[in-house]
């Protein structure tokens, strides 16, 4: 398929035109096509988008093929026109093991009652009242880069991810997590390998909670999942102490759930409660983390783009901390940041299942198959971007946007399971990049430029050191 004859996502064939069969690799390229997904699932997608076009088709199981979904259009189809038609794919069972059932792994009745629960908690006008908090947080992760000579090599990675889980911590729990951050980093860091090897190995998936058990690393696994429960345990019972307000509208998202009641006047379950905690302080942070991480790294590498943010924090700033009325005027450090997660978005895969049978441009998807919609491919595609390769954020700028169409850019997915905390995201990254290059610099290693590592994020392999350096 070419780039631009994917612009007809109708669900039904006229009369007049038969369904034709995507484009794909036959059942005997399957098994090499598996070993290389175990190997590299990124690198196995763009080889398919790049050899078969923008709707590929790939036969796993005879009734129960995979669709690789490449164009915009196709993103809209199954994030927005048919969204109630497609849901969240068999490759998130992993997710579970961790996460449970909270608002990113539930489906149903009980996404939609989390989703009324939360959905007001991150609005604007919420959202908003966190920034003095964000750039506290922000201001304490530099003062421990102040006491660093010029030329120090710091830990980029791993720095933006406990500062990101200390403004969740904050924001949306009250509580200090910079003595345990460490630890629930480094199980975000197992949690993904985990979700990736199952996600990867067609035994594990249909079972990954037995996968973890027979498996060499189930003691470091399972570690790290008490790990985590030992944390959300700690705040659950230090606010029960504590007293909550009892006012979901006037609290924080712990006071949220704690007031929360069902339909019977039943509370929320502890299973439930644990759940929702563990998926916002996880799920909640990593994302942002990662692509602060992929941020700072651009910006090392294109010194003008760099220079030009530098002199818009300068002048909308000038040397005070930023307030919520400057960041409308930040427009170049926002456009940076949209570039950055173009390039990079977190979630790199969007999976779904059909629930019943479909059509896309003019494709069959029978019920039960599962279609993949990345963003880093949709991100690429030559039909919605210009150079979709390169580094630009002035694409981004006021104005660029007219023509491009809305499902090119999706870093949060779209629809009613877009990411419910966007807003929360964009204030908290906005605000960090600013505070940073209002004072420091960071540069590149010889040989620094990051190898990719696809796991449920899309992180920088081995994480990313940089040069600090004083402005």
């Amino acid at each position: 398929m070419t780039a631009t004859s994917a612009g007809n996502t109708s669900s039904a064939t006229p009369d007049n035109r038969r369904p034709r069969r995507a484009a794909g690799p036959r059942p005997r390229e399957v098994p090499q096509l598996l070993a290389a997904i175990g190997r590299d699932p990124l690198t196995a997608a763009i080889g398919l988008y790049r050899r078969y076009g923008d709707l590929v088709r790939v036969p796993l199981l005879p009734r129960r093929p995979l669709f690789l979904l490449c164009h915009p259009a196709h993103a809209e189809h199954v994030l927005v026109s048919r969204q109630d038609n497609y849901r969240k794919a068999a490759t998130y069972r992993p997710l579970r093991v961790f996460l449970g059932d909270g608002l990113v792994t539930s489906e149903g009745e009980l996404w939609e009652r989390q989703r009324r629960l939360i959905q007001p908690l991150f609005s604007h006008r919420r959202v908003s009242g966190f920034l003095p908090g964000m750039v506290g947080a922000v201001r304490r992760t530099l003062q421990e880069w102040d006491g660093q000579p010029d030329g120090t090599l710091v830990p980029v990675s791993e720095t933006m991810s406990l500062l990101t889980l200390t403004i969740v911590g904050e924001a949306l729990f009250g509580a200090d997590l910079r003595g345990t951050g460490a630890r629930v980093s480094a199980a975000v860091t197992r949690m993904q390998d985990f979700a990736t090897t199952a996600m990867r190995n067609p035994l594990l998936l249909p079972a990954p909670r037995l996968g973890l058990r027979t498996t060499p690393g189930y003691r470091t696994w399972r570690g790290t999942v008490d790990a985590v429960d030992e944390v959300v345990e700690q705040l659950a019972a230090e606010r029960r102490r504590a007293g909550s307000t009892g006012q979901a509208a006037g609290g924080d998202l712990l006071d949220a759930l704690l007031a929360a009641r069902y339909e019977d006047g039943s509370a929320i379950t502890p299973g439930q409660l644990r759940d929702e905690i563990v998926t916002f302080l996880m799920a909640g942070h990593e994302t942002s983390a990662t692509v602060l991480t992929w941020t700072c790294y651009l910006l090392a590498a294109h010194p003008s783009a760099r220079r030009r943010l530098e002199e818009e924090v300068d002048t909308v700033l000038g040397g005070r901390e930023p307030e919520l009325a400057d960041l409308d005027r930040l427009v170049w450090t926002k456009a940076v940041l949209s570039e950055a997660m173009r390039l990079y978005p977190p979630f790199w895969t969007l999976e779904r299942d059909a629930l019943e049978d479909d059509e896309i441009d003019g494709v069959p998807v029978p019920a039960g198959s599962t279609v993949a919609v990345p963003p880093y491919l949709v991100h690429r595609h030559p039909a919605a971007w210009d150079n979709p390769e390169g580094f630009d954020p002035s694409r981004f700028l006021p104005g660029t946007a007219p023509g491009r169409p809305r499902y090119a850019f999706i870093p949060f997915g779209g629809g009613r399971r877009g990411c419910v905390g966007n807003v929360f995201a964009l204030l908290e990254m906005t605000a960090a990049i600013a505070v940073i290059a209002q004072r420091f610099r960071l540069d590149l290693v010889p040989g620094g430029v990051p190898r990719l590592q696809p796991t449920v994020t899309l992180r920088p392999k081995g994480g990313l050191h940089m040069v600090l350096r004083r402005r």
